[in-house]
């Protein structure tokens, strides 16, 4: 192994480690409450060696949300690559992969939704927030393209497949966060799988013909 390689496996791994601090930190207290400094302690180093790999503490969420993203886009190429039942069954498939991206990193999703929706995006590196984009656009494209089949069958209603796909993510993220939320109101009836099912059992009969 070469010089270059050595420097590169160790920036990665020193990166790494920097990311795992940072997730203990935000799980114990909240994305707006950590600082740099207590990821830095928590990774036993220097604030100055932090930046050295992230310039803020957005980017460094932001970072933590890729895993999500590409877990994301996995699911919906799986169901899209394997599944060969009727279009209406996919329906189910997809609110399976939705659900399985949630138990994946609920905290890392949960704010990942709040860090789309704020300013914090225009705080990202170009190359970033470029990825994030491209991860984002394939999943709403391979989303998609499970509709456009039912629309081709003639199962579902001719509207456009993106926009259907744009729906489906926006309820995922509102029964996501708003479950979330019922917990810090003091409501401690939530139940975001069944509440998932039945979010996809409406939808499903929105859109079939």
């Amino acid at each position: 192994m070469g010089i270059r390689e050595r420097k590169e496996r160790e920036r990665e791994r020193r990166r790494q480690q920097i990311m795992v601090a940072a997730k203990r930190v935000f799980a114990e207290k909240g994305f707006n409450k950590a600082t740099m400094e207590d990821i830095a302690k928590e990774a036993e180093l220097s604030p100055g060696t932090l930046y050295l790999y992230f310039k803020n503490k957005d980017e460094l969420y932001a970072s933590l949300s890729l895993r999500i993203l590409q877990y994301l886009l996995m699911r919906l190429e799986h169901v899209n690559r394997t599944t060969s039942e009727p279009s209406q069954n996919r329906i189910q498939a997809l609110k399976d992969a939705m659900y399985d991206v949630y138990e994946f990193d609920p905290l890392i999703l949960i704010n990942m939704f709040h860090l789309q929706s704020s300013d914090a995006l225009k705080n990202l590196t170009p190359n970033l927030l470029n990825e994030i984009q491209n991860l984002s656009r394939s999943s709403l494209e391979a989303m998609a393209k499970l509709f456009e089949s039912g629309v081709k069958e003639g199962v579902f209603i001719d509207k456009r497949p993106l926009a259907i796909a744009d729906i489906t993510w926006a309820m995922f993220s509102g029964v996501v966060l708003w479950e979330t939320s019922k917990k810090l109101i003091g409501n401690n009836d939530n139940d975001i799988r069944n509440t998932l099912e039945m979010a996809f059992e409406i939808l499903a009969r929105g859109i079939t013909k």
